[in-house]
């Protein structure tokens, strides 16, 4: 029946690959395995993907088992996955439309103490935790489970994300360090995963950030802050049969003050992007985002890189590649503001239009002060993008997207 063996479910997670080796195990030849266990067993596989709330990949499941009820013309099991696969990508509407659905936290863990962790001492793991799961949480417990077998006096949580020398270290206890990591996907990976269960199934890569400065400080102004990003690769996909996986490689790359400029406002590009191009906007997340992006403030915020790295004198200090990346970046950041004003005005309800005046107010102060930094003129008019954005509405209109009431 299936030829193709484990493959043909690597659809649903890489990690069958190793599976594939149990076909030689010759104890799995005294296991009683035909149709009607395979099917029990897929199908039970499918009631688990709803209750881990991973609609997405019953339909994949339930490929392999259509064509064998199909075969036997058992029309009341093909009405009831049929139904099933109808219920689940009603819940991926759901899901996707409120963005409750929580996938998973995923932290880094990392052992040191030779006299305590013994071949664990230097090791690191991904763990990952249960929807959302603070850092206390899981360090709290990691502290207790760890306290309960060496000794509460004995266990100590390192809290700094940055990298640990041993030799800093007091042999007479066992340190744990935890950190917080996201998983990381590439520009070509992002490509194929545009949804939010996509960017957060199959992972093995993760990321965080530590922030420093040349001169030892971790924090500085923003001309001296430097960031390290670190990108972990572990043995094995996410989601798992274990709760953790051990890293298998590390990668690092440091981020020179400019270039961490370039990283925070591209984020703040993609995010107002990803706003505004939802097919039901959140008002809510849209008007805190641009309340955050268009504020003139001095000594923070998008003008506070402005100043440090393309005013004047200042730009001269930097590379000419990186300066003209982070002026494009400010061009495109001043485009996604306006965008989000012109969908917000068309959006907002009578009592919103003295706050929506005064964000328009900002945005003219904003892009005022860029032209004067940058020497050329940034400034779009707002209702420009009211226009279009009106004109968008009634595109939507015309290919029933939108209902008449908006």
């Amino acid at each position: 029946m299936f030829r193709q063996g484990c493959s043909a479910f690597r659809v649903i997670t890489p990690n069958i690959d190793e599976e594939a080796a149990m076909m030689e195990d010759v104890g799995m030849q005294d296991v009683h395995f035909n149709e009607e266990v395979l099917l029990e067993l897929l199908e039970e596989c499918a009631d688990g993907l709803w209750k881990a709330e991973r609609y997405e990949l019953i339909a994949d499941v339930y490929k392999l088992i259509i064509p064998i009820y199909e075969q036997r013309r058992d029309f009341e099991k093909l009405t009831h996955l049929y139904d099933t696969l109808h219920r689940a990508y009603t819940k991926v509407m759901e899901v996707m439309h409120t963005g409750k659905r929580l996938l998973g936290t995923f932290f880094r863990v990392a052992f040191f103490g030779q006299g305590f962790f013994e071949d664990e001492d230097g090791k690191e793991y991904i763990y990952k935790e249960p929807k959302f799961t603070p850092l206390s949480e899981i360090s709290q417990r990691l502290l207790k489970l760890y306290s309960d077998k060496f000794g509460q006096e004995n266990v100590k949580i390192i809290q700094d994300s940055g990298k640990v020398n041993p030799k800093d270290l007091d042999s007479k206890f066992a340190y744990i360090q935890v950190t917080h990591v996201t998983p990381y996907l590439d520009d070509k990976e992002l490509e194929d995963r545009k949804t939010d269960f996509e960017k957060s199934h199959n992972i093995r890569r993760f990321v965080f950030e530590t922030p420093f400065t040349v001169s030892g400080k971790k924090q500085g102004g923003v001309e001296e802050q430097c960031k390290r990003r670190t990108i972990l690769t572990t043995t094995h996909c996410f989601p798992y049969v274990k709760k953790r996986i051990p890293v298998m490689y590390q990668h690092q790359t440091d981020l020179s003050p400019i270039e961490v400029a370039i990283d925070e406002m591209s984020c703040k590009v993609a995010e107002l992007r990803l706003l505004c191009s939802a097919s039901e906007v959140d008002m809510i997340r849209l008007q805190l985002k641009l309340q955050g992006s268009i504020s003139v403030q001095v000594n923070a915020g998008p003008l506070a890189y402005a100043r440090a790295f393309l005013d004047g004198s200042s730009a001269k200090k930097y590379p000419d590649n990186k300066v003209k990346q982070l002026k494009e970046v400010f061009r495109q950041f001043v485009d996604a503001c306006g965008h989000g004003l012109g969908i917000n005005e068309r959006l907002i309800k009578e009592d919103q239009h003295e706050y929506h005046d005064e964000m328009k107010a900002s945005y003219r102060d904003l892009t005022r002060e860029l032209s004067n930094i940058m020497h050329e003129q940034v400034y779009r008019h707002e209702h420009l993008y009211i226009f279009l954005s009106c004109l968008n509405s009634q595109s939507l209109k015309l290919h029933g997207k939108l209902s008449p009431a908006l």
